[in-house]
């Protein structure tokens, strides 16, 4: 039985309702008709505001994020975001930011509504593996990170001297350093007798993993696997060793499109971009179509499926490579940082401060996570495309809270960044920006065509 969050209404009309989630998505609380829970959009819940929180949930883990809403969310009778009554800055109070981590016996009160929340954990999930001692150097402070150059250092010299659980590795040796992220790190590595480069990554959990969610992990690294296109990034082999989960992959000498965009001073020309685009577009077409080994179905069992959508398209992940001096983007991170963080491996939440601000995300996926579908990666490439010909993003953010802003605000007209933009192109690009009531391209075929039609 997998972890679950339960919220049941205590107070208020809706006395007695609950609402279940037993897997990784978002929702939002308020009176708007997307909104789920839905509150009544009636005289006795007008001081709720029609979006006014978010719920960030990965059970056995909740968040909570209020929208700054005028009449604010109470947790235990405390309003979100200030300090704890009867005490003063002189007395160590600290003002707290608006989302707050749940737990069982909580109680969430919007106007005269409360939920009250309860978390169930299945006991078997709760086993935690062992950790071999070598992972962490006994002399490194406890509070600083593992050495993750040290430890793979050593570990391609376990490889080669026949540690099974190492294979994925064996013959290859590193380079450099090609990278450093939230949840671990990029390594050049060459294959010492085919000379083949690839990126080496490594990626630490935020806590000790439990065994299911490894299992979970690496079910999704299957998934990751089985996609080979040229205009995706190939996962080539993986493993979990010492805590640590480490995977070889293609390596792109070109870097990101962020990195290009750099280079070019902070947007790409026309000529440059819609080609990176429409290969973008012939990978998603590939990925979202598909065959894919483990697709969980309703009864919990698993079998082969079609389709896996990234959810985090944007141009730090669109990597460059070169051959005869033709360029080829491919998609990369698929489903990686996803699968990380739905196995809750990573420590975070998608509102959570480290996870950044949803610039390449549609309404969709912020009102409901799990249920998105293959066309919010469409709306991701076209709010790429919008950047990577104007150097900023779709939708204006300075001032609001970013979620709330998808939600309530639409892109900008691309001509209103940059007037030089062809009209019919810029009109193009403004369509595959709809998302209110729903994303008007649906699929990367029917996005790429109408591309070339106004070339």
């Amino acid at each position: 039985m997998p972890a679950k969050v339960i919220l049941t209404i205590t107070e208020g009309t809706l006395k007695g309702q609950k609402f279940i989630f037993d897997s990784r998505t978002t929702c939002i609380i308020g009176r708007a008709k997307d909104c789920n829970p839905q509150l009544p959009d009636d005289e006795t819940h007008k001081t709720i505001s029609r979006y006014h929180c978010l719920l960030d949930i990965n059970p056995p883990d909740i968040r909570i994020r209020d929208f700054g809403s005028k009449n604010g969310t109470y947790i235990n009778d405390t309003k979100i975001g200030q300090r704890e009554p009867d005490q003063t800055p002189e007395e160590g109070a600290k003002l707290t930011f608006s989302e707050y981590d749940l737990q069982t016996g909580d109680e969430i009160k919007l106007g005269n509504t409360v939920f009250a929340v309860s978390v169930e954990v299945n006991p078997e999930s709760i086993n935690i593996p062992n950790f071999f001692p070598p992972t962490i150097d006994v002399k490194q402070n406890p509070t600083q990170p593992p050495n993750l150059l040290e430890i793979i250092k050593r570990w391609l010299g376990l490889a080669e001297s026949g540690n099974s659980n190492l294979k994925a590795i064996k013959s290859y040796s590193l380079i450099k350093l090609l990278g450093k992220g939230g949840f671990g790190e990029v390594y050049l590595a060459q294959h010492n007798h085919s000379g083949r480069f690839v990126a080496l990554k490594l990626m630490l959990p935020e806590n000790a993993a439990k065994e299911d969610a490894i299992q979970r992990f690496l079910r999704e690294m299957d998934n990751t696997k089985a996609l080979q296109h040229p205009n995706v990034v190939q996962l080539m082999d993986y493993g979990f060793y010492e805590g640590i989960f480490f995977f070889t992959m293609d390596y792109c000498s070109g870097g990101s499109v962020w990195d290009l965009m750099q280079q070019q001073g902070g947007r790409l020309s026309i000529d440059i971009a819609l080609p990176i685009i429409l290969q973008v577009l012939n990978g998603l077409e590939y990925t979202h179509n598909a065959e894919i080994p483990y697709v969980k179905f309703g009864d919990g069992s698993f079998g082969k499926g079609r389709g896996l959508v990234h959810r985090d398209l944007k141009p730090g992940n669109i990597f460059l490579s070169y051959s005869d001096g033709k360029l080829t983007a491919k998609i990369g991170d698929y489903g990686l940082a996803k699968a990380f963080d739905q196995a809750g491996l990573s420590g975070q939440t998608m509102s959570g401060t480290k996870a950044g601000t949803p610039v390449f995300m549609p309404r969709q996926q912020v009102i409901n996570f799990k249920y998105a579908k293959p066309e919010v990666d469409i709306w991701a490439t076209a709010a790429c495309l919008y950047f990577m010909l104007t150097g900023t993003f779709p939708r204006n953010f300075v001032g609001s809270d970013p979620f709330l802003a998808v939600l309530q605000t639409n892109a900008v007209p691309i001509r209103d960044r940059d007037a030089s933009i062809p009209e019919q192109l810029a009109q193009l690009i403004d369509q595959a920006l709809v998302d209110k009531p729903e994303i008007h391209f649906k699929s990367a075929a029917g996005f790429k065509q109408a591309l070339l039609s106004v070339l």
